[in-house]
């Protein structure tokens, strides 16, 4: 990834580079002091100065990291996933932080949230944008926003508007996807799903189980009432992909939704039963007329690539790692963490490219 232009000076383009080594190093925690002992300096002024620097174009890096995960993975089929993860901090002064609902304790913690975008294709998947969630204890307080960085024109925007948002630049920067995907936060979200029928960007999102759908004319029922209805002999037994332990299969279901769409597009409700306990999960859908339930399913299926994405990025690349408290900071650390983490899976893509057998490359040339 050249970054130069991103990174106007030369001792923090080299510092961004040492930043990157360590945090691709094979050590126990990722931090200003470990990241610094592995660049071998002194102290750990340097990588925080990094982070905090204005010679450090933050969204640039962000948008040059996204390029080159679409030049390694890119596939018209393409799914962009949105999902959310916590940060688990102890204090009141990070940016953000306040006690919320976070699903990496699984239950209310004194965190921040962070909410990103990430691309999945059959060659990989990687995070390819984030922003950072800011409640409105923290939006309504300039003072306190001003103490951690934020600056005055950032107001407070909930967590469907920032995937909106991510959504935008991938669009505005020709990411080729075919659907989008995410979980009930932002499939009950009916601003995000007007938006995307609006710009003609296909969804399949979780919702809740009492969300309602329109029914006839002046009518809507709830999506349980509505599948409830389905006869028993209409669910199909599918895979919506594999998981960590193997094939994740379900049994699966869709009924139309009675609106008009326009353009020859068509809603849908798609359920998901468990197969060993029974438990019913509903996502609300929007697509081309036609469109065959195990597409529906197959980007159900593919909300998994961010869990995994999240995963690698804390794991490999000290996504979840940072000691810094500033705004600034955060961006730059989280940019830096997801690059990392991108570059494996560039890696990985062009290994797999190498260790296709001839045939297998003609085939697909």
């Amino acid at each position: 990834m050249g970054w130069s232009q991103w990174l106007s000076r030369a001792d923090i383009r080299w510092r961004a580079f040492k930043y990157l080594r360590g945090l691709l190093a094979p050590i126990e925690r990722r931090n200003g002091w470990t990241l610094a002992e592995q660049a071998g300096d002194a102290t750990p002024d340097g990588m925080q100065g990094l982070l905090c620097s204005p010679c450090f174009n933050r969204d640039a890096v962000r948008d040059q990291l996204r390029a080159a995960v679409v030049a390694a993975i890119a596939d018209p089929a393409g799914v962009l996933v949105a999902d959310e993860t916590g940060f688990i901090k102890k204090g009141k002064a990070s940016a953000g932080v306040q006690r919320q609902y976070t699903g990496t304790s699984g239950k209310v913690d004194n965190c921040q949230i962070g909410v990103f975008l990430a691309y999945h294709t059959p060659r990989g998947r990687a995070l390819i944008d984030r922003e950072l969630y800011l409640p409105k204890s923290w939006t309504d307080d300039r003072d306190r926003c001003r103490r951690a960085h934020i600056p005055d024109e950032v107001e407070f925007a909930t967590k469907p508007a920032q995937a909106q948002s991510m959504l935008e630049r991938a669009v505005q920067a020709g990411v080729p996807f075919a659907w989008f995907t995410a979980d009930e936060a932002y499939g009950q979200h009916r601003e995000l799903r007007e938006w995307c029928q609006q710009h003609d960007i296909w969804y399949v999102m979780a919702t809740r189980k009492d969300h309602e759908v329109p029914s006839g004319l002046h009518t809507s029922t709830r999506v349980d009432a509505l599948i409830a209805k389905i006869r028993a002999g209409a669910w199909r037994r599918m895979s919506c992909g594999d998981g960590a332990h193997g094939p994740r299969v379900y049994d699966w279901v869709s009924a139309p939704i009675r609106a008009e769409f326009g353009a020859d597009r068509r809603g849908w409700v798609l359920a998901r039963r468990n197969i060993t306990t029974g438990e019913l999960a509903y996502y609300v859908c929007f697509g081309p007329r036609g469109t065959r339930l195990r597409t529906l399913v197959a980007t159900a299926g593919a909300r998994w690539a961010v869990e995994e994405s999240f995963q690698i990025a804390k794991n490999e690349a000290g996504l979840d790692q940072y000691q810094v408290r500033r705004y600034d900071a955060w961006y730059a650390h989280i940019t830096l963490a997801m690059a990392a983490a991108a570059f494996l899976t560039i890696t990985r893509a062009a290994e797999a490219v190498k260790g296709a057998t001839p045939a297998a490359t003609a085939r697909t040339a």
